[in-house]
């Protein structure tokens, strides 16, 4: 290995202690957030738009909803809403193609915004089975033979 082979080793060593400052990604962050007014959502607003990275926030009231674009942290962004001492919580919503059966209990909210429901990690909600899949292919437009299925 030599002396130089070592020293090679050695500041490898050195240069992987270092610790690399970690880049932010741009993200997008939605919050369900209590506003009853155009007053209650300059607040929010204006609390949202200190966090530290928040390019662009966007409210929109008639669905109580806070978007923030940006190099932000999801946390932060929480708390900045609470600081306005509103109910806050994460965007609970999804849009109702993304979920294998949007009518079952806990996922149908009859609040939710046209075309979303609330999301959900559950197998027998989130996804088909293998029978209700085939028969989803089988009655499919894409199918050539379905009409004489039918």
């Amino acid at each position: 290995m030599g002396v130089s082979g070592t020293l090679e080793y050695l500041s490898e060593l050195v240069s992987l202690s270092k610790k690399k400052k970690k880049k932010k990604q741009l993200n997008t962050v939605a919050v369900k957030i209590r506003m009853d007014c155009e007053g209650c959502a300059q607040k929010v607003k204006s609390a949202l738009s200190a966090v530290k990275g928040a390019k662009s926030v966007e409210i929109d009231l008639k669905h109580q909803k806070a978007t923030v674009n940006g190099f932000v942290d999801a946390k932060k962004v929480m708390e900045a809403a609470k600081s306005t001492g509103k109910k806050v919580e994460p965007w609970p919503y999804v849009p109702y193609t993304l979920i294998a059966h949007p009518y079952a209990s806990g996922v149908y909210d009859k609040k939710a915004p046209p075309n979303f429901v609330r999301g959900t990690d559950e197998p027998g909600v989130a996804t088909l089975n293998p029978d209700e899949q085939q028969y989803t292919l089988m009655f499919s437009d894409d199918n050539p033979h379905s009409c004489s299925l039918m």
